[in-house]
């Protein structure tokens, strides 16, 4: 396959609000390999209470935004499926090409009490999502959250389980970079692999306390870093046959 699953001219027509930032996307999949590929795309969106100043100041919508733009690239539906979490998952709901505007925010707005950070039941409901779907096509789940999991078991041993599924976790921290709320994560990221894990099906960036300031470019280039790694090793395995 080449070339991007939706084309410049269906975005210009679809989303021009988003042209700018589908063509630093491309750059990126370009810069690592990864232009022509196909895989489905996942946002989990964490909305726990200490979440709601990056609700209110448009930073998830804006994340919510740069992944609509960078699926476009993957996968030619036009639609990501999101899924908010806090101490229950909250939501699964998608945003759309033709309906991007402001919707992540219009969501939050209508979702009531925010919560603690259950990571796994909202990695349950994408693992649910995703064999439901009946796709057979890799899967790059952007997770953001602010904050470690009220249950680290539980969260490393979802994320060692579903290393046996075509899923990769790019997990994406809002907040202060020195905070402990993180080590969590950073030690996530670095499951032994095989003793713990299949393969190593996750990956780590902080975007700091003002993440709508992150350049596009810098953005994207974390979020598919470590993806095409993963993708050989997981077709290398037979865990991705496509």
């Amino acid at each position: 396959m080449t070339g991007s699953a939706i084309n410049l001219r269906k975005m210009e027509e679809t989303a021009p609000a988003l042209v700018n930032v589908y063509k630093s996307a491309g750059v990126s999949l370009r810069k690592h390999g990864l232009e022509g590929g196909r895989a489905c795309v996942y946002l989990v969106l964490d909305y726990s209470g200490s979440m709601r100043p990056y609700y209110e100041d448009g930073s998830v919508q804006a994340l919510a935004d740069r992944v609509l733009s960078l699926s476009a690239h993957l996968d030619d539906d036009g639609r990501v499926p999101v899924v908010f979490f806090s101490t229950e998952v909250d939501a699964v709901e998608e945003v759309s090409l033709a309906g991007h505007a402001g919707r992540v925010t219009e969501i939050a707005s209508r979702l009531g009490h925010m919560g603690k950070t259950a990571y796994h039941l909202a990695m349950d409901a994408v693992i649910d999502h995703y064999l439901e779907s009946g796709s057979t096509l890799p899967a790059l789940v952007v997770f953001q959250t602010d904050g470690g999991p009220i249950n680290k078991l539980a969260a490393e041993k979802y994320l060692c389980k579903a290393a046996r599924l075509p899923l990769f976790w790019q997990f994406v921290g809002f907040g202060n970079t020195r905070s402990s709320q993180f080590d969590f994560l950073r030690r996530l990221d670095e499951l032994p692999v095989p003793a713990m894990r299949a393969l190593d099906n996750a990956g780590y960036f902080h975007a700091g306390l003002d993440p709508r300031a992150v350049p596009d470019a810098e953005l994207y280039d974390h979020l598919v870093a470590e993806f095409p790694a993963w993708l050989a090793a997981a077709r290398t395995s037979g865990i991705v046959r496509v």
